[in-house]
């Protein structure tokens, strides 16, 4: 990496930490400081390659032969990113969402400039936009919005962006870029990578307008492009909260709200050329809508609730992972279980409904019990494995003659006798009840 940290110009140091140069942003991209720290965010974030093959591993060994030419590339102005690979994941609602995925050189160059933007742009955009900042969360936008609930603005404009990202207008995004960047050979970089075009089945299709998701420089593009929105949010007065391309308003009236559906959404389309998903969007009480995931309750405190929509998604993912037909044994399907709940109880744990979290943590552990009782199969087994761990013989016998099923089985005070949160829990299965 001793090429990267390279020899620029004193200059270049001044760049990153002045706002006022602009014309010589580029620099600050190239400087070795930026560039390094942005090496080590793509490594942290790994990812798969991108249209060349190449991995994130193979990354440094290319720059320490490369990099002076790439850094000479940049700062005439002249790199060139190559095109993006299309991947399809699905969504947890239904459908499949639509990534661009860079290659890990283009997406090196992506975090760098990101990271000298970013700088500068944070501290103008909107106290009320949270997605994809420094120092901002999800669960800070959450505690917003419920505060604007428990304020009494009790009707919320619920607006989604139909297909935000596939959208966006290059050139008004780049006449918007354009008033905060006067160095043209960043503007010439930043437009290469709108232009780059996607890769689909070996066909390289153009691209005239949208900003890929699965790079690291769109996140940044979409909040300046809808910074546009939160100005006139702000300048009309109301309380809103947007996370991406979330946006909930709260009023204090059904008419209020429908009011201000209309004269947003007609500021969305004809000034942002974007459109509202009239589909998904409405005009409605905070506990029958969800954001990132919760619902707010109807008590004047407007407790965070789990979405109902929440609740299922995890419900399908548990069933997923401890199918019947998956082959695996209890430990190896336990592994990747214990990896989700740990992370999902890291995110919705945020609600102030301990009960819902203790009834699905319940759910989980009999649904475990369910698979094991399958897996025991036999009545022979199905004994054998019961007296073992601790449940008289008699009532062993009693319970394999028995004509319920798993499920309702699992239930039972033989299963719970035989495999308690204890032992689940010392083969890794952890709980998300609330602590």
């Amino acid at each position: 990496m001793a090429d990267v940290r390279g020899t620029e110009p004193p200059a270049a140091k001044r760049d990153a930490e002045s706002p006022a140069d602009i014309e010589r942003m580029m620099e600050a991209v190239c400087s070795g400081e930026n560039l390094r720290k942005a090496l080590k965010q793509v490594q942290a974030n790994k990812g798969s390659a991108g249209v060349d093959g190449m991995t994130v591993k193979q990354l440094p060994t290319y720059l320490a032969r490369q990099w002076p030419a790439i850094r000479e590339q940049l700062l005439q102005g002249t790199y060139r990113p190559q095109p993006v690979k299309r991947v399809e994941i699905p969504k947890p609602g239904g459908g499949v969402r639509k990534l661009g995925i860079p290659t890990v050189l283009d997406r090196l160059v992506q975090q760098a400039v990101m990271q000298v933007l970013q700088g500068q742009w944070d501290r103008t955009f909107s106290p009320h936009s949270y997605g994809f900042r420094p120092g901002r969360s999800a669960h800070q936008a959450v505690a917003a919005a419920q505060q604007h609930a428990a304020d009494g603005y009790r009707w919320v404009v619920d607006i989604d962006l139909e297909k935000f990202f596939d959208r966006v207008n290059h050139d008004r995004l780049m006449a918007s870029v354009a008033k905060r960047v006067a160095d043209k050979r960043l503007l010439r970089l930043i437009r290469a990578f709108l232009n780059a075009g996607v890769m689909e089945n070996g066909l390289v299709s153009p691209t005239d307008e949208g900003t890929p998701q699965g790079g690291p420089l769109s996140p940044l593009l979409s909040n300046l492009v809808l910074d546009e929105l939160d100005r006139e949010l702000d300048r009309r007065g109301h309380r809103f909260v947007r996370y991406a391309d979330d946006c909930n308003i709260y009023v204090q009236s059904e008419r209020a709200g429908k009011r201000v559906m209309e004269s947003v959404g007609n500021f969305i389309t004809r000034k942002l050329k974007l459109k509202v998903n009239a589909a998904k969007s409405a005009v409605a009480r905070p506990w029958e809508r969800k954001f990132l995931g919760f619902r707010f309750g109807q008590s004047p405190r407007a407790p965070r609730w789990l979405a109902p929509q929440t609740i299922r998604r995890f419900r399908q993912s548990v069933r997923a992972m401890t199918g019947r037909m998956s082959g695996r044994s209890l430990a190896a399907m336990i592994g990747p279980l214990g990896r989700y709940l740990k992370g999902w109880r890291a995110y919705f744990g945020f609600c102030q409904t301990p009960w819902e979290l203790g009834n699905l943590d319940g759910w989980v552990r009999r649904r475990i019990r369910c698979m094991a009782w399958k897996q025991w199969a036999t009545p022979r087994n199905r004994y054998r494995q019961l007296v073992s761990r601790g449940v008289p013989g008699v009532l062993a016998a009693c319970t394999i003659r028995t004509a319920h099923g798993p499920w309702r089985l699992s239930r039972s005070v033989v299963m719970s006798k035989a495999m308690p949160a204890s032992v689940l829990s010392a083969l890794g299965l952890p709980t998300i009840e609330a602590r």
